[in-house]
């Protein structure tokens, strides 16, 4: 099958065939006929199926014929996360590139003025986080009584951040008759009664069992002591071959201290987590994609949607706390056909963790002693490389710097103990603040600081 045979226009298979596409991937496949017949489609697939496109492509044939009004978008794509808005947005530039319609992009951390003046015009595709569209909405700003057509991405990871609240209060605010497309990687209880509430006998597309990880991905469980996980690190970076990766770690404390650690070790590395404002995120993961830097060190805000070309290896430094975070992780390599390879760093503390994570796969991830030939006992054979590596210059000796301090493990957060899924997570435009899904890096005593020196005064009796 080809995209020729899914009724595409000739000007959206020409923008396709230029980005490099011929064949499209079974969520396409099943997904785009029916968007184009108008079905409400509930789609369950895992990362790097090609979700995107399969609502993208046939919105852009849709939304052809008609024009926007000022102040009411003609259909809305609601995501999590300000980086899956961006690219979605990517994914409209690119494939919509001979078609004229109109975007708009409502994100944290940017110009709400500029937002605001887009929406003025009037846009036919409005791409936008939860949080700042109530904001507008609240505001008088945007109508959506002229939305004809609702996505509801990475429906999942909504649930996790506490928006389903706010989704609820957006589909009150569209006109009933309207097409629907609801897309998550998992199908919780929630999800289930929100895709009953809103959506009108639609089809549903499962692609792959929930919660699977992908088969290209070759995963391995490294037995380590807390101690030794940065050297196993270093060694396994040194040992494989690595073009591309992304490490992973529960703390944003971590992930500062170990690319300080990469870096001075002479690795092309990153960083990027939820205490940076959104365009230094932004700019370090351009430097990524370049090629600038080849090793990207990362806490849960990068670990869903991004679609990267090209990463050979996902390194889960800290065994996730829930077991879908494992999937949407190492998800990030093994895309579109391509393999990937997978390490989960693991201590004793870790086992109830892995557990989890198995019994939510449905396997046992293979262990992995410390020899490395077994990591490509497929067939890659093992190499020392420097691939990665800045190229040694000649210099004086330096002094030995500071070893950084490994980060104390803080007890895994139950879920019982989290803030009620009825409450109304903080508005995703507020900057800085932390991460919904990543953890403190210590107490909170309510101040953004020290605590105030006339509050901590000896009051006399």
């Amino acid at each position: 099958m080809t995209f020729a045979d899914l009724g595409l226009s000739d000007e959206l298979l020409a923008a396709v065939t230029e980005a490099g596409y011929t064949e499209p991937t079974p969520i396409q496949a099943n997904a785009i006929p029916s968007v184009l017949m108008m079905r409400d489609i509930i789609g369950i697939a895992q990362t790097g199926t090609g979700k995107t496109a399969s609502f993208v492509l046939p919105m852009i044939d849709i939304l052809a014929h008609g024009r926007s009004r000022a102040r009411m978008p003609r259909s809305l794509i609601l995501e999590p996360t300000r980086e899956l808005a961006a690219q979605v947005a990517e994914n409209f530039e690119k494939y919509g590139k001979y078609h004229k319609l109109s975007m708009a992009l409502l994100i944290g951390g940017v110009s709400m003025g500029d937002q605001m003046a887009a929406l003025e015009k009037g846009v036919d595709v409005l791409i936008a986080t939860p949080g700042r569209l109530m904001d507008l909405f609240g505001r008088g700003k945007i109508l959506l009584t002229g939305c004809s057509l609702l996505v509801i991405d990475e429906a999942d990871r909504m649930l996790d951040m506490g928006f389903i609240p706010d989704i609820e209060e957006i589909c009150t605010k569209l006109p009933p008759q309207r097409q629907t497309l609801l897309f998550s990687a998992t199908m919780p209880p929630v999800i289930k009664k929100l895709a009953d509430k809103f959506l009108s006998n639609p089809k549903t597309i499962e692609v792959a069992r929930p919660a699977t990880a992908n088969t290209n991905i070759k995963q391995w469980l490294v037995p380590v002591t807390a101690s030794k996980k940065r050297e196993k690190l270093e060694e396994l970076l040194n040992a494989v071959d690595v073009k591309t990766a992304i490490i992973f770690s529960n703390r944003k404390t971590t992930v500062r201290d170990l690319n300080k650690l990469l870096q001075r070790a002479g690795f092309r590395s990153s960083e990027i987590h939820g205490d940076m404002e959104q365009a230094q995120r932004i700019a370090e993961l351009e430097r990524f994609k370049k090629g600038d830097v080849n090793i990207l060190v990362a806490s849960d805000v990068a670990a869903r949607g991004l679609d990267i070309k090209g990463v050979s290896h996902v390194f889960n430094y800290d065994a996730p706390w829930h077991p879908d975070d494992y999937v949407h992780r190492i998800g990030r390599t093994g895309r579109a056909g391509a393999t990937g390879v997978a390490f989960t760093f693991a201590t004793a503390d870790d086992a109830e963790n892995i557990e989890n994570i198995e019994k939510l796969t449905g396997m046992k991830i293979e262990r992995f002693e410390g020899a490395i030939d077994e990591a490509h006992a497929e067939g890659e054979g093992p190499r020392k490389r420097t691939r990665g590596k800045k190229k040694a210059e000649p210099k004086a000796p330096a002094a030995k710097s500071e070893p950084v301090a490994e980060p104390v493990r803080e007890a895994r957060p139950p879920r019982e103990d989290r803030a009620p899924r009825d409450t109304r997570p903080p508005r995703d435009d507020r900057a800085p603040r932390r991460d919904r899904r990543e953890p403190d890096d210590g107490p909170d005593d309510g101040w953004n600081g020290p605590m105030p020196d006339f509050l901590m005064a000896r009051i006399p009796l």
